[in-house]
């Protein structure tokens, strides 16, 4: 009996002409994401990679010191105060923000036809300009006239002074954080409303309360989006800027009325080393080290969350 012989692939395959116009018209819709990248991104970020190498005041031009920056960096005090600030409040911040955030979101999934009024409500706020956010909270948090320490006093308790008194400064930023909540509860409603009903029904049969459905079956089925607001809220937190510029650094009546020090974030310290002492080489240190920074935070809560995250489409 004959036998056919295929012949092997002699190299890599030939395209056919309607893959190549394909191709060619993918590459001309990305073109205009990946020009902007260069120019933006890309661009920048090599500049300023190059930059850090420097000593520059962006009159005169750059003058090549090497790892002078990065050693001076390590060595600056005020650095390690406003990176230290910075890492105390995301520490505070996520955790609150995700908590109360699941908590109305609950809330929410059991309120019914006013859901879409209540959703509506709770992500207006992340609508207001960072710059009004800040004016808004330092009206608030006045110590004589803020409607917070009224509130507290109408129920015999004496209000502190949040933005004078170092010790209450941070509390207060972080109670300004929790205005922009609202999209971290939307992406939980989405989440909750996804998880299939069959389930709570299946661990009702089983004789499961409230608390075992919550821990068994709604966690682990809306831990994706635990675990994206999860590095979404901590790369956030570590870039907080203009509200609390606004507050304490864009304000005349709040610049000289405490110590400055309890309010210094990072990013804020950066923007001052450019832009007020035009220190932008050493800036430019910064920055990278802050990139450098998020990006192992986030890489190690990549890896230890997929140790706790359930996706659907993982066989078990």
């Amino acid at each position: 009996m004959a036998t056919t012989t295929v012949p092997a692939p002699t190299g890599r395959r030939r395209r056919t002409p309607l893959a190549r116009r394909e191709a060619r018209w993918a590459y001309l819709f990305l073109a205009p994401w990946i020009v902007g990248f260069l120019i933006f991104n890309a661009g920048p970020m090599i500049a300023s990679a190059w930059l850090s190498l420097t000593e520059y005041d962006a009159i005169n031009a750059p003058r090549y010191t090497g790892l002078d920056n990065y050693r001076e960096l390590m060595a600056d005090p005020m650095v390690a105060r406003s990176l230290g600030n910075t890492v105390y409040y995301t520490l505070l911040h996520v955790p609150l923000v995700m908590a109360i955030s699941l908590g109305l979101a609950l809330l929410l999934k059991r309120v019914g036809r006013l859901q879409g009024f209540f959703r509506t409500v709770f992500y207006l706020p992340v609508m207001t300009p960072a710059v009004a956010v800040g004016i808004l909270f330092l009206l608030l948090l006045n110590t004589q006239d803020g409607l917070i320490n009224r509130g507290l006093a109408l129920v015999g308790i004496d209000g502190p002074s949040w933005t004078t008194d170092p010790d209450w400064v941070m509390p207060g930023i972080v109670l300004m954080g929790l205005w922009s909540l609202g999209s971290t509860v939307i992406i939980y409603l989405a989440a909750l409303q996804n998880v299939p009903r069959d389930l709570y029904e299946a661990a009702s049969i089983d004789g499961a309360g409230g608390w075992a459905r919550f821990r068994h079956v709604t966690l682990p089925m809306i831990s994706g989006a635990l675990f994206f607001t999860l590095i979404v809220n901590t790369i956030s937190s570590l870039q907080m800027f203009t509200e609390v510029y606004t507050m304490y650094f864009g304000n005349r009546q709040t610049q000289g009325s405490f110590n400055s020090d309890a309010a210094s974030f990072y990013v804020i310290h950066l923007f001052q080393e450019a832009f007020q002492f035009l220190h932008m080489g050493f800036a430019s240190a910064m920055a990278w080290l802050l990139f450098v920074i998020i990006l192992i935070i986030t890489l190690v809560q990549v890896k230890l969350g997929n140790r706790f995250v359930y996706y659907e489409g993982d066989q078990p």
